[in-house]
């Protein structure tokens, strides 16, 4: 049986942390004769994970490219990145494959790390298999694997084969649709052998449970089953198949990248089940006819060549120097790997990258995009954040610069400039994303740059009101200074901020000073007797007197001042703490370690239900202080196996009182004085 499509085909290679991927990724390399030697991402030698960030942390950052024949098909795959941190990474990469691998270990208790993953490629309809990776493991556990993982997807979890066994370890497999066996050969392909008698009563059972699945999408297959007739082989084929290609059904297969079982399996399922370009073109929206379209899905500023866009052809054919929504690129690539080979042309399905399309972000169209198609993965919530700067002060706009880069590469870091504390801050998906985000600043942008938890934005407000003189009376020669006033402080209702007012009369505060006051008044309410900005508070001019030559404008905003500066600390100020409206999203399994970090963080819960269209899931509901919120993403993922999430919002300011409070104060005079 021929493959689906002669043209370039793409697979995601997609799955938890530490489940393989990037080893698997050189095992079907190697199975299809494209590298001749493994590569192993210990030692750094592996085509995937080839960055300085993913060799120094053993682990995908970004996503990786590759492409190999097997059996005349052409195939680029996508390794990409496993931790949750880089997600956004692995979402884009999906979005424009004909297909995902989903590779997770034989282990029950962990299946609910792909849960987010499953979800993802559920609500996109990415068809996709599963390969169940380590199965040279004694203690592989298929069968509770499989049902954990159902109880995650949407769709049908179709087992395609069945182990083979030599007491607890497994030693190859029987195909359910051949009904074939075979015994696996380390490195080499596995060998055709006698299906065990010991094996047949599995064996048949699974391929019934297999065809009664297919039956249900397959009318003329049910009337067979129901007649107790046996289907033809090449029937179950073709009902395989069109299942997956119409991402009715999910198949399972079982192996071992470490040792190269199971692998040529896979490939041949990618060959003859993957839908083609123009079956995924068509799932996307895009119409077969008109001029060449292709879509970015990953940006890179290098070292060397500078930006690269990485994008996938969806129609017609991209050439070298020609015009790319109005940019001539300065070249285009076929990538493997960190290598990159120079291209005159490239068609339909092929993954290209091309050279310093300056105005193109990632997720756009090249070409001529047809209007209807606006589907593309939305940039992850902001969750961890760090203050930034850059350690030598020449550097501050080089810094800009630099993190404008990283946030066109990776849409899920973002950058404020607080208005509160005046820090740079870098948002992103944890910790290590923002480790690996300042090592790329070092290593591709030679800045050296600090990190460090941002600041709170405390604001403080009064408790009572005062009634205060301020006067400003200074003779230095010639015309001397003098403002003179009387005012009214107030506390507001929170959230009211600040006003101003005047009731003077008679003249005794002249109208073009009055203006003046205000100005005092407000640039004092900048860092009040706590230090913080004052909010929520009313002044009201009610009286005061002038000198008809010394007074000024000047001589009034100081007298406001001083007025302020004498009266604010009688009205017994108090800080206030920004609290935070937040939704916490774990498994229903997890909901009550969710609630304990809630309460172990100062915060209030307001109640809980389940997630809307995630089966199992709940979001809890809580108030917690912003103070509180810095590292929340690090412990939650660390008791929800790393799927927990959040999303939040600023909801009001809360007066903080007792040691806390004096805490805050003592750290923020410190902080000032040290300035």
């Amino acid at each position: 049986m021929s493959g689906r499509s002669l043209l370039p085909r793409v697979a995601a290679l997609v799955g938890p942390y530490a489940s393989g991927k990037t080893t698997l990724l050189e095992s079907l390399l190697l199975a299809s004769g494209s590298i001749q030697r493994k590569g192993s991402v210990s030692e750094g030698t592996s085509v995937g994970d080839a960055s300085p960030e993913a060799r120094q942390r053993l682990m995908s950052t970004e996503v990786n490219i590759a492409t190999a024949n097997y059996l005349d098909d052409r195939w680029t795959f996508l390794d990409c990145p496993g931790s949750i941190e880089f997600q956004q990474d692995t979402y884009n990469a999906l979005a424009i494959a004909d297909a995902a691998i989903v590779v997770v270990e034989p282990e029950p208790t962990r299946a609910v790390m792909v849960a987010p993953l499953l979800k993802f490629l559920d609500e996109n309809a990415i068809p996709h298999v599963i390969f169940i990776n380590k199965v040279e493991s004694s203690q592989a556990r298929l069968r509770e694997t499989l049902d954990s993982l159902q109880t995650l997807s949407d769709l049908p979890l179709l087992m395609r084969e069945v182990p083979l066994k030599n007491g607890d370890a497994i030693t190859g497999y029987v195909d359910l649709v051949s009904e074939r066996a075979f015994e696996y050969r380390d490195g080499r392909p596995s060998e055709l052998v006698q299906l065990p008698e010991t094996a047949l009563s599995e064996e048949k059972s699974a391929r019934q449970d297999m065809l009664e699945h297919l039956a249900d999408f397959d009318d003329h297959l049910l009337e067979e089953l129901l007649s107790d007739l046996t289907p033809p082989t090449t029937e179950v084929y073709e009902n395989v198949s069109r299942t997956l290609a119409s991402d009715l059904i999910v198949p399972v297969f079982f192996g071992s990248a470490n040792s190269d079982h199971g692998i040529r399996r896979l490939l041949k399922c990618l060959r003859h089940d993957v839908p083609s370009p123009a079956e995924t073109s068509a799932r996307r929206g895009w119409k077969p006819q008109g001029g060449a379209v292709a879509r970015v899905f990953k940006t890179v500023h290098a070292t060397h060549t500078g930006k690269l866009s990485y994008a996938r052809v969806w129609r017609g054919e991209f050439t070298e120097g020609a015009l790319v929504n109005g940019t001539r690129p300065a070249g285009l690539y076929s990538p493997q790997g960190a290598t990159l080979t120079k291209l005159t042309k490239a068609g339909v399905g092929e993954i290209v990258a091309l050279a310093r399309l300056e105005a193109v972000k990632t997720g756009e169209v090249l070409g001529l995009p047809d209007p209807d198609v606006h589907s593309w993965p939305t940039p992850l919530p902001r969750l961890f954040p760090s203050a930034v700067r850059a350690e030598k002060k020449q550097d501050e706009v080089k810094l800009t610069a630099a993190l404008a880069k990283l946030v066109e590469e990776d849409p899920s870091l973002s950058i404020d400039q607080s208005q509160a504390t005046g820090e740079l801050v870098l948002w992103g998906q944890g910790e290590i994303h923002l480790q690996v985000a300042l090592d790329k600043l070092k290593n591709r942008f030679n800045l050296a740059v600090t990190g460090h938890r941002p600041q709170v934005p405390y604001k403080e407000t009064i408790r009572k009101g005062v009634s205060e003189h301020g006067r400003h009376k200074r003779q230095s020669g010639g015309h001397g200074q003098f403002g003179d006033i009387y005012i009214d402080i107030a506390p507001q209702p929170r959230g009211a901020g600040f006003q101003f007012a005047e009731t003077v009369v008679g003249g005794v505060v002249p109208r073009q000073y009055i203006p003046s006051v205000a100005e005092g008044v407000e640039d004092y309410l900048k860092r009040g007797p706590l230090g913080f900005p004052v909010v929520d508070v009313k002044v009201t001019l009610t009286s005061g007197s002038y000198h008809s030559v010394d007074s000024s404008d000047m001589a009034f905003k100081t007298a406001a001042r001083i007025a302020m500066t004498e009266g604010m600390p009688k009205c017994e100020p108090v800080v206030l703490e920004p609290i935070l409206a937040v939704e916490i999203a774990v498994p229903a399994d997890y909901t009550s370690k969710a609630q304990r970090i809630i309460s172990g963080r100062r915060g209030q819960i307001l109640g809980y239900e389940a997630k809307d269209g995630w089966k199992g899931w709940d979001v809890v509901s809580a108030f917690l202080p912003q103070a509180e919120m810095a590292d929340l993403i690090v412990e939650l993922r660390s008791l929800t196996m790393g799927v927990g999430t959040f999303a939040w919002k600023f909801d009001h300011l809360q007066e903080m009182a007792g040691r806390g409070a004096d805490k805050v104060v003592e750290e923020r005079k410190t902080a000032l004085a040290a300035q």
